[in-house]
């Protein structure tokens, strides 16, 4: 049985216009063409992206015809908490979300000394395949629209009563697998007229497209890139990424290069260390070789283990050993801290139990 969104008509949804997708001159223009003033548009885009409101009947400064008009022409995405997790240990939250047509999303909100951080996802499950991920394992559903992705954040914001002040696109998904409408998200989240979050406190993340990666760096943009790297050379990330067999390691650090030139923001290179695999202190010298001259910091990450597969994350003495490695060789390099492993906090691990659940009968 699939999860069902409460009081949707899913077709005629789809035949009216998302309006969280819209930005303020959009907007604009198509409030014109009803007659309606700039002003109306300005008031209604501040209840979407400033108030987070959750529906027209909210919008307590318009008449009440006035909002009867907006809910025949658009549609206003608003996701649906179906489950919160909160960890124990360091009071990170896991947050499930029900979309209009029945598919569930996850998000995750950490907590830090400098602010609120979430992390989101910009696709339903993924085709990417990287054997250490749990939402690639059923394959991509298909890809979230810029409301949806903007939605999560806003949710969770109001459910949170926290401002968010930083924003992570590493959750389920391909972030440049949905190029377009993560470009628009980007624009319409750091919309002056909206939660105004700074292009600097955006990181993407991606686990290797060279086209995107290049048009990326064309867009003008402040945000950080990050590199799914996880192998120091393209034999071993192949076994752990099936992207590797398209894209080579030395096309894809030409494209991060590339991105450093044109934007100057410096780039993350995420190394996920598994056991056995990529800890050894063999791929910590090539992964110091392979990135000496890159403009960047490498961010290890004990894997978390999901039972489908049979990867182990790396003991303490075999991080501490590879870290010291690249530290000891000039590379700047940082242990991600492991965040909400009591409620199946990595990429995909919460999505899947609550559909195993499902599938069961058991939701």
């Amino acid at each position: 049985m699939r999860w069902i969104f409460p009081f949707s008509n899913e077709k005629k949804v789809m035949e009216r216009i998302d309006i969280k997708s819209l930005n303020l001159e959009e907007l604009t223009a198509q409030l014109k063409e009803l007659g309606l003033p700039a002003f109306r548009a300005k008031q209604i885009y501040q209840w979407v992206h400033e108030k987070l409101v959750a529906s027209f009947d909210d919008m307590t400064n318009l008449s009440k015809g006035l909002r009867d008009q907006l809910k025949e022409r658009y549609e206003l995405i608003t996701l649906q908490i179906v489950d919160v997790r909160i960890s124990q240990i360091d009071g990170t939250r896991k947050y499930l979300f029900g979309l209009p047509d029945g598919h569930i999303i996850e998000s995750v909100l950490m907590k830090y000394k400098h602010g609120n951080s979430v992390c989101i996802s910009s696709q339903v499950g993924c085709r990417m395949g990287c054997r250490f991920c749990a939402s690639t394992l059923d394959g991509l559903e298909r890809n979230l629209r810029p409301s949806e992705m903007l939605d999560q954040i806003y949710r969770i914001q109001t459910d949170l009563g926290e401002r968010v002040s930083n924003v992570v696109v590493m959750g389920s998904g391909e972030p440049m697998d949905n190029y377009d409408n993560l470009i628009r998200f980007i624009h319409l989240l750091t919309d002056e007229h909206g939660l105004n979050i700074s292009q600097r406190n955006i990181t993407v993340s991606t686990c290797g497209i060279v086209p995107g990666i290049l048009q990326l760096a064309e867009e003008d943009l402040q945000i950080t890139l990050a590199l799914s790297l996880h192998a120091p050379n393209d034999e071993v990330r192949k076994t752990l990424m099936p992207v590797a067999n398209k894209y080579k390691l030395v096309d894809i650090l030409a494209a991060c290069h590339q991105y450093f030139v044109k934007t100057g923001r410096r780039l993350t290179f995420e190394y996920s260390l598994v056991s056995g695999v990529n800890d050894n202190l063999d791929e910590a010298k090539a992964l110091t070789s392979l990135l000496k001259n890159m403009h960047g910091h490498v961010n290890l990450i004990p894997v978390n283990p999901i039972k489908e597969r049979d990867y182990r994350q790396s003991d303490r003495k075999a991080i501490e050993a590879f870290k010291s490695y690249l530290e000891k060789n000039g590379i700047n390099v940082t242990v991600r801290r492991e965040m909400g492993r009591d409620i199946n906090g990595a990429c995909g691990q919460l999505r899947k139990s609550f559909l195993e659940e499902e599938s069961k009968g058991g939701i």
